[in-house]
């Protein structure tokens, strides 16, 4: 057997026990960083509105000012703008109160542009505030992108994603390495689930392959009475069908990954190489075969794919009526997706019994009982092979009876 890989380095522990009730004061927590930022960027707004509310008003002020709306001409005041009205000649408490009147009307005018001015300003700062708030949140949510993106990754089977974020020890960092810590402890019970179903299966081939060939050694012996042949045919099928448990236990505990290497197979193919295999069984049982299978190409592994439409022609022959029955197999491609699906008549199934086909050693109406149709792993294998690519198996019952089995492939 080949050398089994040495396992990822643990991800870094953080500098204290999360564990532990009593952690440290100074701590950048999230909280902390958040506070600071959004209190220091508050306060940076309110000092740039605030010089900027300031230079305005001097400006005004000093225009003001530097414009008088009237002017003295040998001893006689003179309007110099059409909205201050001044008597030419008059006594001082006229003129005082005209004066008054002008002045008052220009504090007025320069209030207005000051507040015209303001919300302009008001209007840019907001702007900036946004951008810059929303770029600062994306700077410090960052790290929970990376988590999301590694969790979707590990959905997909692949256990030996790691995060491994950098940066201050806050809570963000706490999560990734307990994520982390997470996902190690996954990868070594799936490996080890994995290894011992693959030794175990291992392991019993040899005593399996022994058996086949010594029955079929004594069965080939001409002078054996009657009863040793029927006994041997008997026991060659039970050894035949416990190979079939091994080989399909060891397929199940592969095509639970990820398919690594990929090549471009055919679905088209691969359905008429299944067929190819059942239809020998199919002619025996009268069942009749159609369909027409257009090409549908896809990556992934050859063998595999061909097992989940083996499996399934296998099923759709054997589980089907007596007497007048067809299995009908096409591929085509819909919306980006190659779809293989296998159409045959039998007996109703309920829509409520779907969900347990799917189940290892599973059968409708029947578990873990012994059958001539096959040991239960065949759909098992086929959704765990369809999973590995990417794609999905889904089973509807058909109208009058028997499956529709549809397998969607991303191409």
């Amino acid at each position: 057997m080949a050398a089994t890989p040495a396992p990822p380095q643990a991800p870094p522990k953080p500098t204290w026990d999360p564990r532990d009730p009593v952690r440290p004061l100074l701590r950048p927590t999230i909280r902390i960083r958040l506070t600071l930022l959004y209190g220091g960027m508050f306060l940076i707004a309110g000092i740039l509105l605030l010089s900027i509310i300031y230079l305005f008003t001097a400006q005004a002020l000093g225009e003001s000012a530097s414009e008088l709306p009237f002017k003295v001409v040998e001893g006689k005041v003179q309007p110099t703008t059409s909205w201050c009205q001044l008597p030419v000649q008059g006594t001082g408490e006229q003129l005082n109160e005209a004066v008054s009147a002008c002045l008052q009307h220009q504090g007025d005018l320069a209030l207005d542009d000051l507040l015209r001015r303001s919300l302009f300003a008001l209007l840019g700062l907001s702007i900036i505030a946004f951008a810059f708030g929303y770029a600062m949140a994306g700077r410090v949510l960052s790290p929970l992108g990376r988590i999301t993106r590694t969790a979707r990754q590990v959905a997909g089977s692949d256990l030996a994603r790691r995060i491994e974020l950098d940066g201050p020890d806050d809570e963000l960092k706490e999560l990734a390495d307990t994520f982390d810590e997470m996902l190690e402890r996954l990868e070594r019970a799936f490996t080890a689930q994995q290894r011992f179903v693959a030794n175990a299966s291992h392991e019993l081939r040899t005593p399996l392959a022994i058996n086949r060939t010594l029955l079929e050694v004594h069965l080939s012996d001409p002078g054996a009475p009657v009863e040793l042949q029927q006994l041997g045919k008997t026991l060659l099928a039970t050894n035949e069908r416990s190979e079939q448990l091994v080989e399909g236990l060891l397929l199940l505990a592969r095509s639970d990954n990820q398919i690594v290497e990929r090549k471009p197979v055919d679905l088209a193919e691969v359905a008429s190489r299944a067929l190819d295999q059942v239809h020998a069984e199919a002619t025996a049982k009268g069942v009749g075969i159609r369909g027409e299978r257009a090409p549908a190409v896809v990556q992934g592994n050859g063998v595999l794919l061909e097992r989940i439409a083996l499996n399934l022609v296998q099923n759709a022959v054997r589980y089907n009526l007596a007497e007048g029955g067809w299995v009908e197999v096409t591929t085509e491609t819909q919306h980006g997706q190659a779809v293989l699906v296998v159409s045959n008549t039998g007996p109703v199934v309920p829509a409520y019994e779907i969900d347990n086909l799917f189940e290892p050693f599973r059968r409708l109406r029947q578990e873990r009982t012994g059958s001539d149709k096959g040991v239960g792993l065949g759909l098992s294998i086929a959704r765990s092979v369809a999973r590995a690519h990417g794609g999905r198996i889904i089973a509807e019952p058909r109208e009058g009876g028997g499956l529709v089995m549809r397998v969607t492939l991303p191409i």
